[in-house]
């Protein structure tokens, strides 16, 4: 073994996990610490044939996928237990991470690539977690009490479109009091700009990463009712 796979392996990745963590204020059981230590190690598993993520190292999958997504969790945390749709999910990032921290949540993870809800589902077996569901397709032509059973309080997204496309194609399924919730590195202020009608930004957050050196930001969207 390669001083490189030995700084990757899960024993190197527990403390860099658990002192994330603790930079962002999260309250984890050893349990939940351990899931996401088993989905890292499952990323980098199933990434070797199916090319979930450009990264492949496990400790940068830890700092760039799962702390990343972690860093959301204390802005969406206080709205209590809610329904979040992650489109465009791809490895399940942030879904399958939002559903491992908040466990009294119900989370759908979407994608339109088979292999990549096919993940998602061993992911969703694997780990354990009942309050995850998986449904493959666009997410445009997804309908409510159809292809999933209803609107969400929380759409978000990782890298998945422009904000003004992510917006557009998921609006209809955004719930009443809900919001969109688009992550993004650098501000995005040109794509703010071009938003669509009935659709104003109302939080734009500095994300703090844990042992990442880059921007990222997300950015709270309330759309009209009736758009």
């Amino acid at each position: 073994m390669t001083a490189s796979q030995k700084g990757s392996g899960r024993e190197a990745l527990a403390p860099l996990l658990e002192e994330g963590v603790r930079e962002l204020g999260l309250d984890l059981s050893d349990a939940q610490l351990g899931k996401l230590l088993d989905y890292v190690a499952l990323l980098s598993k199933w990434n070797a044939v199916y090319n979930l993520t450009a990264i492949r190292d496990p400790r940068q999958m830890l700092i760039q996928h799962i702390l990343d997504s972690l860093s959301i969790v204390p802005h969406l945390a206080p709205r209590g237990p809610s329904s979040v749709l992650d489109v465009g999910s791809g490895g399940g990032l942030p879904g399958i991470v939002l559903a491992i921290v908040l466990p009294e949540w119900t989370v759908t993870v979407n994608d339109i690539v088979h292999k990549k809800t096919a993940f998602q589902s061993q992911a969703k077996a694997e780990l354990g977690l009942a309050n995850l569901s998986v449904v493959t397709g666009r997410v445009e032509t997804l309908q409510p009490g159809d292809e999933v059973p209803a609107k969400f309080d929380v759409i978000v997204s990782r890298a998945f479109a422009e904000l003004s496309d992510f917006v557009t194609l998921a609006r209809h399924l955004v719930a009443d009091q809900g919001a969109i919730w688009a992550m993004k590195g650098v501000r995005p202020d040109g794509e703010i700009e071009r938003l669509p009608a009935g659709a104003h930004v109302e939080q734009i957050i500095r994300l703090n990463v844990p042992s990442l050196d880059a921007e990222r930001h997300l950015i709270k969207v309330r759309v009209d009712a009736a758009g």
